[in-house]
């Protein structure tokens, strides 16, 4: 009698993760298009201070509406994480596509210092270690619930460190700091997935849809977060410049 009843969970389970993946994957194509329509139209000029070089238009800074651009994610996670209880399920919804473009803008800046080639090929190696990441994650029986101080306190480092090398810059220092964050966000990918599956085992229960729903975007949010900041610390490490390919 007892073994059918695992059935339905499981089924509940498996559409919940299924909603969070489509979110996420919709966050993640509404931030490359939006990153793709920025540094191939106009908008560039809006948000980036550019100069022309061999390889085309290249960002050295931010305007006023750049730094906005930057800054307003933060704005976005707090508010998602802080308000999801306050918030209707359209509204969360809303944000977090919201968010997925700003995100976009940001992005843009960073994209458009490397080569086309190298952006897609960090992509792919990024979307491949992340899959295995998650999916060990989901299917490990061992607990990582006690990683999650240690990965907050390596996330304090890693800010403090980054404010440190924006103040004095150092390469060998950017090599560090890249490869201490995608250890960082890879060992953070498996935590969230594990963290998601428990938090859905307990809350399914309690929960009505709507705020199952509302869940399910923070929880996408989390791990879109977790792929973005690979990508980018992965392009740092993978990315070739491309100023300096084309004056090569």
């Amino acid at each position: 009698m007892a073994q059918p009843a695992a059935v339905p969970f499981d089924e509940g389970l498996r559409l919940y993760l299924v909603r969070v993946f489509n979110w996420m994957a919709a966050g993640l194509a509404l931030t490359g298009l939006t990153s793709w329509a920025v540094i191939h139209t106009s908008l560039a000029g809006a948000f980036f201070k550019l100069v022309m070089t061999q390889g085309g238009l290249f960002p050295v800074g931010l305007t006023g509406l750049g730094w906005v651009a930057v800054l307003a994610p933060l704005a976005f996670v707090l508010v998602l994480s802080f308000g999801l209880n306050r918030l209707s399920r359209q509204a969360v919804q809303g944000l977090f596509l919201l968010f997925s473009v700003v995100m976009g803008v940001s992005m843009a800046s960073l994209v458009m210092c490397y080569t086309g080639v190298s952006v897609a090929r960090t992509f792919f190696v990024c979307a491949a270690l992340y899959a295995a990441v998650a999916f060990w994650g989901y299917t490990t029986k061992r607990s990582l619930a006690s990683m999650g101080s240690f990965l907050f306190m390596g996330m304090i480092g890693l800010l403090i460190a980054m404010v440190v090398n924006l103040i004095w810059p150092s390469g060998m220092m950017s090599m560090v700091i890249s490869c201490v964050g995608v250890v960082l966000f890879t060992a953070f990918t498996a935590y969230d997935m594990q963290s998601i599956k428990i938090g859905y085992q307990e809350m399914s229960a309690v929960l009505p849809p709507d705020e199952l729903g509302k869940r399910s975007v923070y929880d996408a949010l989390s791990l879109y977060l977790d792929f973005i900041n690979l990508f980018q610390f992965l392009l740092s490490l993978m990315g070739q410049n491309s100023s300096s390919s084309n004056n090569n």
